[in-house]
């Protein structure tokens, strides 16, 4: 039996992609999941796929009263794990050619979400005198990534975030940490790609040999890794205000 057996976890952004991974990992692991997203339809699939240890809830994680909603919805359920994994990737594009609307649409989802949902959930932690945050950053927090600035600053003040946070709530026994997971195999990802490619004027493989070639180990992260990943951490009691690397050695 697993030490998270038993336990209730919300993963937000979890319908598809790493979400997805990591509440089917959660689930593996005996917990009972609060799968999180914008849409319905992608979030019921994998619940009925998953099975009575999953749940489905709708919420816009950047929207304060949509949060409130869902706190209150769940109000009867003991959450000890939030994974705050909801992100969006944002615009390719040098910083001159952002526009306000599109840094904020980034910083919103990233940044403001992580906020408003570790904002709803700590006061029950804070109770009960337990429980587990770990907010998914990305390795592009990190290191240089050109024509990637909104997405870039958005991860760098995840990471800043859970190292405050960490401290803010240690005393009453609550774990906060950050996963900087990148670049993951995801369709994401292949967007990524595409737009580079159209940037630079050559193609998505070329772009995609070129961005992996950057690592230590030459490849992407599969997202089971870094399910896996969010399941060890939950594993580690004495660990909290971290940042875990796993990008294949994108910042070795």
């Amino acid at each position: 039996m697993s030490a998270l057996t038993g336990r209730t976890a919300l993963v937000t952004g979890g319908g598809t992609g790493l979400g997805a991974a990591i509440a089917t990992a959660l689930v593996q692991e005996g917990c009972r999941v609060v799968v999180v997203g914008r849409r319905e339809a992608p979030l019921r699939a994998l619940t009925d796929e998953l099975g009575a240890p999953a749940h489905a809830e709708t919420c816009d994680v950047s929207d304060p009263d949509s949060v409130t909603s869902l706190a209150a919805r769940l109000s009867d359920e003991d959450i000890s794990i939030v994974i705050n994994n909801a992100g969006v990737a944002g615009p390719v594009s040098p910083l001159v050619d952002v526009s306000p609307e599109e840094w904020d649409d980034v910083f919103g989802v990233n940044v403001r979400g992580t906020f408003l949902i570790c904002r709803a959930f700590l006061p029950g932690m804070i109770r009960r005198g337990s429980g587990d945050i770990i907010n998914i950053a990305s390795v592009s927090g990190k290191r240089p990534l050109t024509a990637r600035t909104p997405y870039c600053a958005s991860k760098m003040a995840v990471i800043g975030l859970t190292s405050t946070l960490a401290f803010e709530v240690g005393e009453h026994g609550i774990s906060v940490n950050s996963l900087s997971p990148g670049p993951v195999e995801s369709a994401r990802m292949e967007r990524n790609f595409r737009l580079e490619a159209e940037r630079t004027g050559t193609d998505p493989e070329t772009a995609r040999v070129a961005f992996a070639g950057r690592s230590a180990l030459g490849r992407l992260v599969d997202p089971d890794e870094v399910a896996r990943s969010v399941v060890a951490m939950l594993g580690m009691p004495g660990m909290t205000g971290a940042d875990v690397d796993l990008s294949a050695g994108m910042v070795a």
